[in-house]
């Protein structure tokens, strides 16, 4: 028995819908990837930004200590 005009069309249409949701469930998943990785390099820079604060802290400590070495080391010279 040969399909109806009805039944072609409703086949069509869910084929149609079927293929939509497919590409629209695509195009989420690769949203979501971008979102996860974008989030993880912004959250990887802002550590490299703490640790190089950090170290920067770290070299003022060590030119001021090395600094007060230099003085401690000269008022001992020149008594």
């Amino acid at each position: 028995m040969p399909l109806s005009d009805l039944e072609i069309s409703k086949d069509t249409l869910q084929t149609v819908v079927e293929s939509g949701f497919d590409h629209v469930g695509r195009i989420a998943a690769i949203i979501t990837s971008a979102g996860r990785d974008i989030t993880r390099e912004l959250g990887e820079w802002a550590t490299d930004l703490f640790e190089m604060r950090e170290a920067a802290a770290r070299a003022r400590a060590d030119r001021a200590g090395a600094e007060d070495r230099a003085a401690a080391a000269a008022g001992k010279e020149n008594p």
